[in-house]
């Protein structure tokens, strides 16, 4: 079948779940009933046997995609010269306990004639699970062969017949005008195919549909220069959060290649506490506190439930802690880029830059959301006095690297951070300062930083480096000023400023760090520049006063969106997109670069 690129897709979703929809009308993507659950379809991992729902014209010449404005419904359009064509897609909000995922496609001819062809093939279990396929009059079931996954029906009015490897499909004509509709829905053993739509039922729920996205993203109080970028990367972020917890998933997709045919493939359907004060800023700031709230929320459980300070870097959208990571070495991987990873083994891992973010998100939250209550402090004093205690440990640092623990610089800063935003929560409400009181915390704030100035700063380079001893530079590095821990037109941080563009940026394109032997990460080969950075660098130029180049380098990293708006984690040497797609980081750092210069040009 073949790989689109993976800038060529759309996401669907219904809070629960997401779908990534290709511009040929292929859905390649797709985890039931959660973001984390095995696939159904995965054949953007293995295109022979990943399994796919494919839904479009048999000939046309080429295809156009867009959202319907203000909404999350994806309608792909296929031009050919003897006529027009267009595939609605969408899946139904869940509303209320119980229900169940579906997803919804319509295909209408709209001028002049076409033959379409149809088929659905799941492979259940990330295409390790086998499947009975029954049809009749009202569409068919795959019927899993574990009672432990999820069982699906197809509901049409298009007969549909039994094909090669499980696949039930159908090439039909539709005149100008006439369309047709199937619903792809979870089933429990024994239940047919479900409910076939009719015209009517199918308008009633693109209207619900609709009407929801559309109510939502009207609560944005974003009214700035760049509201197109920013809504549409508040509406993906919200197709991103798991509804019954408020997590939000760094990304919908796994094993998504930093590098074609590299191994750097990573399992993102889960949540990182490193997101939490970059969630809370750009939810709040764009005016959606209930997210925020949510989220929150989620976050106060992660810590209530940790007994001895020490936090993992990252959680199950339930809350689990342990996410045990595997290679699927059964899928070929994303145009050969293997292995494949299920789980995350970086949950295991020593990040100390993820207490700042921790402390970040809470005095965010009680500065423009609510103020904090009791117990949460108690849990967050208790986290406090362990990063007290420990901060001088080497870590794996922000991008997790896996080859040994260093003393990196922005890990140091963040735990800077989060004694100074405690420092700040607790005069400003009057809370307990807890073992040691204030004074402990001021004291080991000062050493921090009197230890990063000492360092982490090499006089030699004349720059902050990635971490103690080294002369590398580190994106990273980028958030000093955003955390206010340097200000921005300090005489270092202008340095390290002006290197981080000479040695890792690309006109807007900002790299991590060099995959080099100056900074090993204990990986293989080389990524792509990561769009995160790119934003964050479009801050600290905002900050620094440089407000054109500001406004050049935003513009043009909105050139690096795909032909909806979505970014993936990294951009390619030749400006493709590369990694899980689309990530929730990337998006909450270019609505805080856009509200953040848009408040600076006035």
């Amino acid at each position: 079948m073949g790989y689109l690129p993976i800038g060529d897709h759309g996401i669907i979703g219904n809070l629960h779940t997401a779908a990534l929809v290709g511009t040929d009308g292929t859905i390649d993507w797709l985890c039931l009933p959660a973001f984390d659950s095995p696939s159904v379809f995965c054949s953007i991992l293995d295109d022979e046997k990943g399994g796919h729902f494919r839904l479009r014209p048999v000939e046309h010449e080429k295809s156009q995609q867009l959202y319907l404005p203000d909404s999350n419904v994806l309608l792909t359009r296929f031009l050919s010269r003897e006529g027009m064509a267009e595939v609605i897609d969408f899946m139904p909000i869940i509303s209320k306990p119980g229900d169940r995922s579906r997803l919804v496609r319509h295909v209408r001819a709209v001028r002049g004639s076409a033959t379409f062809e149809v088929e659905c093939r799941p492979a259940f279990d990330y295409a390790r699970g086998g499947h009975h396929l029954s049809t009749g009059k009202t569409g068919a079931v795959f019927a899993s062969a574990s009672a432990a996954h999820t069982s699906l029906g197809l509901s049409t009015e298009v007969p549909l017949e039994k094909g090669p490897k499980g696949a039930a499909g159908a090439t039909f004509k539709l005149g100008e005008g006439e369309r047709a509709t199937f619903v792809l829905s979870e089933v429990e053993e024994g239940e047919g195919p479900g409910y076939v739509f009719r015209r009517d039922d199918f308008e009633e729920s693109l209207h619900d549909t609709l009407a929801y996205w559309r109510r939502w993203i009207s609560g944005s109080t974003y009214s700035g220069r760049w509201r197109e970028f920013v809504n549409r990367s508040a509406l993906v972020l919200k197709l991103m959060v798991y509804d019954p917890t408020g997590a939000l998933v760094a990304a919908p997709t796994m094993g998504l290649p930093e590098r074609i045919g590299g191994e750097r493939n990573w399992d993102y359907r889960y949540a990182w506490l490193r997101d939490a004060a970059f969630t809370l800023y750009a939810l709040i700031s764009i005016g959606f506190e209930d997210e925020a709230n949510r989220f929150m929320g989620w976050l106060r459980d992660r810590c209530s439930a940790d007994e001895d300070g020490l936090l993992q870097p990252l959680y199950g959208i339930d809350g689990r802690a342990k996410i045990q990571e595997e290679e699927l070495n059964h899928l070929s991987g994303y145009m050969g880029s293997g292995p494949v990873r299920l789980g995350n083994a970086a949950y295991g891992q020593i990040q100390l830059d993820l207490y700042g973010a921790i402390l970040d998100a809470a005095y965010l939250y009680n500065k423009h959301g609510a103020p904090l209550d009791y117990d949460l402090w108690q849990n967050l004093r208790r986290i406090l006095d362990w990063l007290a205690d420990n901060w001088r440990l080497e870590d794996e640092g922000i991008w997790e690297v896996r080859g040994g623990r260093r003393h990196f610089v922005s890990s140091k800063v963040m735990s800077w951070v989060a004694l100074e935003r405690a420092v700040r929560i607790s005069r400003q409400r009057g809370l307990p300062a807890g073992n040691g009181g204030e004074g402990r915390w001021i004291s080991e704030r000062d050493k921090i930083y009197e230890e990063v100035m000492e360092r982490g700063w090499n006089p030699d380079k004349g720059s902050f480096v990635q971490h103690y001893g080294s002369d590398a530079l580190d994106a990273s590095l980028l958030l000093m000023p955003l955390v206010k821990f340097v200000g921005p037109t300090d005489p270092r941080w202008l340095a390290t400023l002006d290197h981080i563009q000479n040695e890792l940026t690309y006109d807007t394109l900002v790299d991590r760090y060099r995959t080099d032997e100056a900074a090993p990460d204990g990986l293989v080969g080389d990524e792509g520049s990561f769009s995160l950075c790119s934003f964050w660098f479009v801050e600290c130029l905002t900050q620094a006063g440089r407000l054109d180049e500001a406004r050049l380098a935003l513009e043009k990293m909105f050139s690096y969106a795909n032909h909806l708006g979505l970014y993936a984690e990294e951009v390619g040497s030749s400006g493709e997109a590369l990694g899980n797609f689309p990530q929730a980081l990337t998006h909450l750092s270019l609505i805080s670069a856009a509200v953040h210069l848009d408040r600076a040009l006035g």
